[in-house]
């Protein structure tokens, strides 16, 4: 940065600080003052952060190891989202000490290693100034501080989102930060990225609280803050135990009225003997009547062995083999299967991931399977094989006459068809702009309205969705919505390809005695099946064995038996255009979306950007 750039700089956070307005963010303006006036910090000094010892760093994190240990798989799928897009992820302590931190690949880690920002780097805002960290722990909630909102001037090259963590009593015990030095992402790219993270910690709060009361009635209530964990845990009596921060806010609930065990009754109206029988999810009601919501009562598993109900247990229930079989002996697989199974009884949507052919719907149907859904309709509806035109009445149904050509009695929709069951969208990242609008409404109101319908039909869903596409990439490209990106995934779980897959030799074996019962492989043709990628995944495995079966001879599979196509050369092209459409992606957007200064900056003729444009479907890309 130039002197000039400097000086300018101290100077506006020296004139907010003395009482001079300044656009954008007032928590920016009120966090430079408390810095100039509280804690007389100067913006130009330079120097890292202060970094604590190995030993020291141990001392600081034994007394929250539980913490840690619960935060972890939250942390690790918050960073398979964001490192792509040159985020670190870091875990904090209330004094804005790194605990734990996961670094991106590539020129980010370098720069973010050069400047400390990892494991046991301190960022409190009374040393370092306004930073993501130190200010989101004084506000005590979520923040971004986007590249020169940060007091000091050496910090001004970063992005920070950050949200703070709570405990099971609603008291502050850390923050989740994730940071980036990209230069060509805008505030509004870092504030998607902020919801993310927020969504990430109220997963981790959840979590925490169900581990504290797990032998308590837990209630989750309805919020109207997507990012807020509405818990309220009670016992047989229904006092209540313990209350999330946002249910204390709610319910204007403290520490002594915990304490003296205040009759949940005072607040809301639940059934508890239909939770006694299993029923969930219920309507909740205020202590006055009004209805408050649909919610669920997790049953403790004590209460439930007393109660005659049929409790569940991964490690046991039958009904969780169809989840058990997909995982198979993948490692990964099977952490995502386990978490499938704790989640099963609980409305959190479910985002597949993964390449065409590697069984999405096959996940979809257990999911659904293992929940107690199971009894309701399992409702698909692939969003790329349909018309566009056409799905908009498919999912939304209509009345009579509606339309031309409508049915005579109308139709109801699959949204209502699968009321009390699931929905399954396939391929979600192909919906149109105009249908992902209504689709987001569906979810926040839980309500659906026909086409040509004077009232709204109520619903009651379970969505699961899948894609092959990157819809981080699609949100900052504005091909799909970030707001329903973030209501579609409550639990992300990739599918790996057959290629990746750590146990491909068992199910090449274990598909064979499925799809082709009455042959057997020679040793040729499974060297052949081991070393093809199959970029048809398990899809293009069966066909291939079951039309193998059908040809060998003797009942003997020999290689040529396989009907294996070439795909060396295809796969690498793929790998290139991916990689072509990444650079030219970020050029346009580095260039506000004008071809001229994208193809000079590239060394491309404009009509070669235009071709190659057009040819990898880039929609239109701003900065």
């Amino acid at each position: 940065m130039t002197k000039l750039m400097a000086e300018g700089h101290v100077g506006r956070v020296l004139s907010v600080a003395d009482g001079a307005t300044m656009a954008g963010e007032p928590v920016i303006a009120n966090s430079w003052r408390r810095c100039v006036v509280d804690h007389k910090l100067d913006p130009a000094r330079r120097g890292p952060p202060l970094t604590l010892t190995q030993s020291e760093l141990k001392h600081c994190a034994e007394p929250i190891d539980p913490l840690i240990h619960t935060a972890t798989p939250e942390l690790e799928d918050l960073y398979r989202v964001v490192r792509e897009a040159g985020y670190c992820v870091n875990l904090a302590d209330t004094n804005a000490t790194i605990l734990l931190s996961r670094l991106p690949e590539g020129e980010a880690a370098t720069i973010l290693r050069q400047w400390k920002v990892y494991t046991g780097s301190r960022f409190s805002e009374s040393v370092e100034g306004t930073n993501g960290l130190g200010t989101a722990l004084a506000e005590q909630r979520p923040i971004l501080v986007h590249r020169e909102e940060h007091f000091r001037e050496q910090w001004a090259i970063f992005s920070c989102a950050v949200a703070p963590l709570f405990d099971h009593t609603g008291r502050l015990t850390g923050a989740v930060n994730i940071t980036s030095c990209r230069a060509d992402l805008d505030r509004p790219a870092h504030q998607m990225a902020l919801a993310v993270t927020a969504q990430a910690v109220r997963r981790i709060e959840e979590a925490i609280f169900r581990a504290h009361f797990r032998d308590a009635w837990i209630a989750a209530l309805p919020a109207a803050n997507a990012d807020s964990v509405q818990l309220v845990a009670f016992d047989d009596d229904q006092r209540i135990l313990g209350a999330s921060r946002a249910a204390r806010h709610a319910f204007d609930l403290s520490d002594s009225s915990i304490a003296a065990g205040v009759p949940l009754s005072q607040f809301i109206r639940l059934d508890l003997d239909a939770a006694r029988r299993g029923a969930t999810p219920q309507v909740f009601r205020r202590s006055d009547g009004e209805p408050l919501g649909r919610g669920s009562i997790s049953t403790p598993p004590a209460r439930a062995r007393s109660a005659g109900i049929q409790r569940r247990e991964p490690m046991h229930d039958r009904r969780y083999d169809p989840l058990r079989r997909i995982a198979g002996d993948d490692p990964a697989l099977q952490r995502s299967v386990k978490r499938l199974m704790l989640i099963a009884d609980e409305d959190i949507p479910v985002l597949l991931r993964g390449e065409t052919g590697s069984g999405k719907d096959v996940m979809a149907r257990a999911i659904h399977a293992a929940s107690h859904r199971t009894h309701g309709n399992y409702i698909a509806l692939n969003c790329a094989a349909m018309p566009e035109s056409l799905i908009d009445a498919e999912l939304f149904g209509y009345e009579a006459g509606a339309f031309t050509g409508a049915r005579r009695d109308g139709s109801k929709g699959l949204i209502v068809q699968a009321s009390g069951g699931t929905l399954f969208l396939d391929e979600i990242g192909d919906m149109p702009l105009a249908l992902q609008t209504r689709l987001l409404r569906v979810l926040e109101n839980r309500e659906v309205w026909p086409l040509g319908a004077l009232k709204p039909v109520r619903v009651d869903i379970r969505l699961i969705s899948a894609t092959h596409r990157d819809l981080d990439a699609m949100v900052a490209e504005g091909s799909f919505r970030a707001d329903l990106y973030y209501r579609i995934r409550g639990l992300q779980v990739e599918l790996p390809a057959l290629r990746d897959r750590r146990d491909k030799a068992a199910l090449i074996a274990h598909i064979g005695t499925e799809d082709a019962p009455r042959a057997r492989l020679s040793s040729q043709a499974w060297d052949a099946l081991m070393a093809y990628p199959f970029p048809g995944n398990m899809r293009q495995l069966r066909h291939v064995l079951r039309l193998a079966a059908c040809t060998a001879e003797d009942g003997i599979i020999q290689e040529e038996d396989l009907d294996l196509p070439p795909c060396g050369e295809p796969a690498v092209a793929s790998d290139l255009e991916s990689a072509e459409r990444k650079v030219i992606v970020e050029a346009l957007r580095a260039h506000g979306g004008r071809v001229a200064a994208t193809a000079q900056a590239l060394n491309l003729s404009r009509a070669t950007l235009y071709r190659k444009i057009k040819a990898l479907k880039i929609e239109s890309v701003r900065h």
